[in-house]
């Protein structure tokens, strides 16, 4: 039986973990054995650490509510439990950023949370979310309509013209049919 060399995977292969090793410390990026094996305990660390970090940034949100919280005279626990109680959602990222940018508004949730604590109900109107869709949409197709118009050819704006049965539209030009039509 013939030998068979490795050839380019093996060259391959090596050339891979080397250059993940690249910026490392000593025989670490130059050597295949130790680089290897610092390549495998570095995507190991980075695994981790991905999972660290999410923990750790929840830490840093919590602090920064907590010292807001503490500054309108209220525990983090019971911002966070009046919060509930009043049926606000807001993620503890947001909270911190509004905590960090915008004492007025962090202020205003600190009370809705401590009205909600005490028992309060808040009335609040909520409109239908379809109602507000549809002014929304009417807004924007009258608008988009008139864009639409102005962008279509003769041809195309005298079939509107006799779709909506305006008089004499054969004759007219195009700034006349786009008059018509508004």
């Amino acid at each position: 039986m013939s030998r068979v060399k490795g050839g380019n995977i093996h060259k391959n292969r090596r050339k891979k973990v080397l250059k993940l090793a690249k910026g490392y410390f000593g025989s670490k990026h130059k050597l295949y054995k130790t680089a290897k094996e610092q390549v495998m305990h570095s995507l190991k660390y980075s695994y981790r650490d991905r999972k660290q970090n999410k923990r750790e940034m929840r830490k840093l949100w919590i602090t920064r509510i907590n010292a807001a919280c503490r500054n309108n005279d209220i525990s983090y626990s019971k911002f966070i439990s009046g919060l509930n109680k009043a049926g606000v959602t807001i993620n503890r990222k947001m909270l911190s950023e509004i905590a960090i940018d915008d004492a007025a508004a962090f202020t205003n949730l600190v009370n809705v949370a401590k009205d909600a604590l005490a028992g309060k109900t808040i009335k609040q109107e909520v409109k239908p979310v379809k109602e507000t869709v549809e002014k929304v949409d009417k807004k924007s197709s009258e608008t988009t309509f008139k864009e639409d118009i102005s962008k279509m050819t003769v041809a195309e704006l005298k079939k509107l013209a006799k779709e909506k049965n305006i008089e004499n539209y054969t004759t007219m030009k195009k700034a006349e049919l786009l008059e018509a039509l508004k």
